[in-house]
């Protein structure tokens, strides 16, 4: 039997683990479970994409610009690079967004490739239907990411185990995965879980 899957791997950079400018508290331990799910998705020669925010020294999306945020993932700097200890082959695609200067953009499906191509677009020219979603943050660019999935036909699967909240709130990330589970996303535990 065919599997029709992808990784998607949410904005696993510097700035959202510790030490970064918008840190995720335990940030950084999503990174080796997500490097379990990265080596069962590539034996299986199956995509693996991996989002990061990409914002201009200027945005609205930052406090000194009438946002919320502190500055974080400027690109080009290290601040915006994904986490050395991640395991991404040459193969990964990546997709930028938020590179507008009045782009927010939560969601990877609200960004592209260098050749300007959507993930909604690069997961269907690969005949995937589920996808599979790890990273940070759970109840910010993970849980957007896992809705706009669902909204454009995708089967849609959390990694449990590979995933950390902001927690502004102290539920939010639980009302996150909520919010998913009624929206008809799915949950796995551990790579154990994988299909395949």
């Amino acid at each position: 039997m065919q599997v029709k899957a992808a990784l998607i791997i949410v904005d696993v950079q510097n700035d959202f683990c510790p030490g970064g400018s918008l840190a995720v508290r335990d940030g950084a331990a999503v990174v080796p479970a997500l490097n379990c799910y990265l080596a069962r998705f590539q034996a299986a020669g199956l995509p693996v994409i991996a989002t990061r925010d990409w914002h201009p020294a200027r945005t609205g999306h930052f406090k000194d610009y009438g946002g919320i945020w502190p500055r974080h993932c400027i690109q080009g700097t290290e601040g915006a690079a994904f986490h050395a200890d991640l395991r991404l082959g040459a193969d990964v695609i990546v997709v930028s967004k938020g590179a507008g200067v009045d782009e927010d953009a939560y969601s990877g499906f609200q960004g592209k490739d260098r050749e300007g191509v959507s993930m909604a677009e690069l997961l269907r020219a690969r005949g995937v239907e589920t996808i599979f979603i790890g990273g940070l943050a759970t109840d910010y660019c993970v849980k957007a990411t896992a809705l706009d999935g669902l909204k454009h036909g995708f089967k849609v699967i959390v990694l449990g185990d590979a995933i950390r909240g902001v927690d502004l709130a102290p539920d939010d990330s639980e009302e996150a995965l909520r919010l998913l589970a009624e929206a008809g996303a799915s949950k796995i535990a551990t790579v154990e879980q994988l299909p395949f």
